[in-house]
């Protein structure tokens, strides 16, 4: 099980209200969320192993390079990510907590979570859940190796099940095509345009006709009569954006090939740090949750006692 901690993190952060604060009156409802998403994770689906996964790069340079819109209205003043005031403080302790607890979190310099995810996906030899509110994952099902998607757009109690079914029959184009999909579509969510005037019903229809953005291409080149999908204003549309189109894949495409260490993941019998535990529970009331978390994980009872009181957690 792969999550997509910045998305989980996020969602948390919006789902659960700012007035659940630690004993020092600072929000912790991220944390909180976060925690208690993943023990109901565990418990539900009973993976073997898990990753968080991290942005270490919100806004790869790659990607900017390539379309400089990427990303570019979440900027803050300083150049980082523009993040809530109450959210950003809660993100080093949820590292922190996640470290203690022994649970796998890994990054890479210069690269998405979503790449971390991909090149994680790629190497494994088992069945494979990308957690994850994105939908540019679902460029990574793949039946065949049981790779799937558990969205979460409606929140983690009302997960959508995403394999090659469901993207065929939520966009009508092929299993694995999500990612030239969006391409073409484009996703004002991440700065990227589309080929203007090609919406999703288009997009579908071309990538059905033609199996690929390489394939569509191709047809653009050679095609003098136009017939649909490809009429004389889609063939005029793709024409004007072929500069779009030539940088895009490098923007949408989640990279399966990242320079990572191993990464075990497996889930722990016990804390990594019962202490260091205990104490960042306390300082941040995050009692309940780590209960929760550990009984989800099946840790002894005795190791959430060291340094806190029973009746605290």
């Amino acid at each position: 099980m792969l999550l997509d901690a910045a998305s989980l993190y996020f969602r948390a952060f919006y789902g659960v209200p700012t007035s659940v604060t630690g004993p020092h009156g600072r929000p912790v409802n991220a944390v909180r969320g976060f925690l208690d998403m993943t023990a109901r994770l565990v418990t539900t689906h009973a993976p073997d192993r898990l990753v968080a996964c991290w942005d270490d790069d919100w806004r790869p340079a790659f990607r900017v390079d390539a379309i400089p819109s990427y990303k570019a209205h979440r900027l803050a003043p300083d150049g980082g990510e523009e993040t809530p005031d109450e959210l950003g403080p809660q993100v080093p302790v949820l590292v922190e907590v996640l470290a203690a607890a022994g649970l796998a979190r890994i990054g890479a310099p210069g690269y998405e979570a979503d790449d971390v995810i991909g090149t994680l996906a790629t190497r494994a030899r088992g069945p494979v859940d990308v957690v994850t509110g994105d939908r540019d994952l679902f460029q990574l099902v793949d039946d065949e190796r049981q790779v799937r998607v558990l969205y979460t757009a409606r929140g983690i109690t009302d997960i959508e099940f995403v394999d090659e079914a469901a993207v065929a029959a939520k966009y009508g184009i092929p299993g694995r095509a999500y990612a030239d999909f969006a391409v073409l579509r484009g996703d004002p969510s991440d700065g990227l345009p589309g080929v203007t005037g090609v919406g999703a019903k288009t997009a579908a229809a071309l990538i059905t006709e033609f199996g690929s953005l390489a394939g569509i291409r191709a047809a653009v080149a050679r095609t003098t009569v136009p017939r649909a999908p490809l009429t004389a204003a889609v063939l005029k549309r793709l024409h004007a954006a072929s500069d779009y189109l030539d940088a895009a894949p490098t923007v949408v495409a989640v990279a399966t090939g990242i320079d990572l260490p191993p990464v075990d993941g497996e889930l722990p019998r016990r804390p990594a740090d019962p202490d260091s535990l205990a104490g960042l529970a306390e300082a941040h009331g995050l009692e309940s949750s780590v209960r929760r978390l550990g009984a989800a994980l099946r840790w002894p009872e005795d190791v959430l006692g060291a340094g806190q009181r029973s009746d605290q957690v």
